[in-house]
């Protein structure tokens, strides 16, 4: 324990690594507190702005002197008020209340704790999506040059992680922007279908405020259209009880998980890349990978995002069970737990983005081994393409069959069993029944006849469907990202 005027030792404390460590800074500052009690205090002044456009009797001195503290927040104050009443908001409002005497009477007037509780997470979700949108649409971005670059290069590929038809490097990389730009479509669907709890009272009814304005309905609508306005929403809820329907919280954390799930599978695919060593992510100069073995180079980041993504997966289950237990009007028991799970699915998701976007941005292509390991699987992929010359050149297609049968499991037996390199074709280029085709070869076994159209796929993909989609990003698109311990 900290003595009285001992200097605490933070370093004695746990720290969430998704802050300490990880999380920028504008991601850390949404979720801070700052932002939310300074948020608390701009929703009582839309409050009050409205309420006096409407009729109620508040001064222009009282609107002015909330104004002029709106960050002028004495956290050690609204400490003390909070430990004396139980009660955060109430804390809050007596702080404010504190350096604005001639507006006391009138903050937080007709509305309930959730006014300013449920409405600054909406605006605070609402600016997790804004900071997270560009970042994914920089990852997207760096991918598509990426593909474009490599269209053209073969590469073996791979289905059930066994040797398949040939790709190329650049439509392998679409596969992994087709799931992010789901993903990007995904993230601003629900940015844009969240709406504003609005001005609505302790069970939903508006009744304080019908109160407040004698009976007068509309005038109530429109004090719940003006602070939505003001919040900067088009809409607001229609019905709420004394909250927003926690479903709300399931469709923002189900989109969160689900680009952690598209980028779990690409940083997964770039570490079997990695061990293969025909693609790695980028290795610093004095980067270390092992402390006992000096010659490893770990795909660290790619570790990083997929161990932070299956975070990010699981967090979803908690508005899910959240939403379910909502008795009638509201419980509290979801506070505590939206409290955790909001902040850090929004932290997670602004680090893995982060994360892939350096990853993405210096990945490294070995193109020789990659050749080679085609070399290694090509003759066998190619045997359908001998049977069909040597049927043209006169040949017998059965009789063809069964030669390059034997010959195949005679390379086969060296691969498996002695360790051998594939000498399948050097034993069809020895078999005087191949003479016919001996020429025809190498335009036999040339990898990009194997690739069918997946260069034509890449250009097209990236035109159609990539470009249009960062349009709205186009000016956050600069600077690369450095990595993040």
């Amino acid at each position: 324990m900290t003595a009285p005027g001992e200097k605490e030792d933070v370093m004695a404390r746990y720290r969430s690594p998704l802050v300490s460590r990880y999380a920028s800074a504008e991601m850390a500052y949404n979720f801070s507190e700052r932002k939310k009690f300074g948020t608390w205090r701009r929703l009582w002044l839309y409050l009050a702005q409205a309420e006096k456009s409407l009729g109620l009797s508040i001064t222009d001195e009282q609107i002015r002197e909330m104004e002029a503290n709106l960050d002028n927040i004495d956290f050690k104050m609204a400490a003390e008020e909070e430990k004396k009443l139980r009660h955060d908001v109430m804390a809050h409002v007596h702080t404010f209340a504190h350096c604005c005497p001639k507006a006391a009477a009138i903050i937080h007037l007709g509305a309930t704790s959730c006014y300013v509780g449920d409405n600054t997470d909406l605006i605070v979700l609402r600016d997790g999506f804004n900071l997270l949108l560009p970042k994914l649409a920089r990852v997207i971005s760096r991918l598509a040059d990426f593909a474009e670059k490599y269209a053209d290069m073969p590469a073996l590929g791979f289905t059930h992680y066994q040797p398949a038809q040939l790709t190329t490097v650049g439509k392998r990389c679409c596969l992994w922007i087709q799931d992010l730009c789901m993903d990007l479509q995904n993230l601003e669907r629900a940015r844009d279908d969240l709406r504003f709890r609005g001005v609505k009272g302790t069970t939903g009814t508006q009744a304080s405020f019908l109160q407040l304005f004698e009976g007068d309905h509309s005038k109530v609508e429109e004090l719940d259209r003006l602070v939505t306005a003001k919040a900067g929403f088009k809409r607001a809820y229609m019905v709420t009880g004394q909250t927003y329907s926690r479903k709300v919280d399931i469709g923002v954390l189900a989109v969160l998980a689900s680009l952690g799930a598209s980028i779990h599978k690409i940083c997964t695919d770039i570490r079997l890349l990695a061990n293969l060593k025909e693609i790695e992510e980028p290795f610093e100069k004095d980067q270390i990978g092992s402390s006992a073995m000096p010659y490893k180079r770990n795909p660290m980041r790619s570790e990083r995002c997929c161990s932070l993504a299956r975070h990010l997966m699981t967090l979803v289950m908690d508005p899910l069970q959240t939403a379910a237990v909502q008795w009638f009007e509201r419980t509290l028991d979801d506070s505590a737990n939206r409290r955790v799970c909001l902040a850090e699915a929004f932290l997670t998701a602004d680090i893995i983005l982060s994360t892939l976007q350096n990853v993405s941005e210096g990945l490294v292509v070995y193109p020789k081994v990659i050749e080679r390991r085609i070399r290694q699987e090509l003759p066998f992929m190619a045997t359908e393409n001998i049977i069909m010359a040597m049927v043209k050149a006169g040949g017998n297609r059965q009789d063809c069959h069964e030669k390059i049968r034997v010959l195949s499991q005679q390379a086969a037996a060296v691969v498996k069993q002695e360790g051998g390199d594939n000498d399948f074709i050097a034993r069809v280029r020895a078999d005087p029944y191949f003479s016919p085709i001996h020429k025809q070869l190498e335009s036999l076994l040339d990898p990009s006849s194997f690739t069918g159209r997946a260069p034509q796929q890449v250009a097209k993909f990236l035109k159609e469907e990539v470009q249009p989609a960062l349009i709205p990003y186009q000016s956050e698109m600069g600077g690369k990202i450095e990595l993040v311990l």
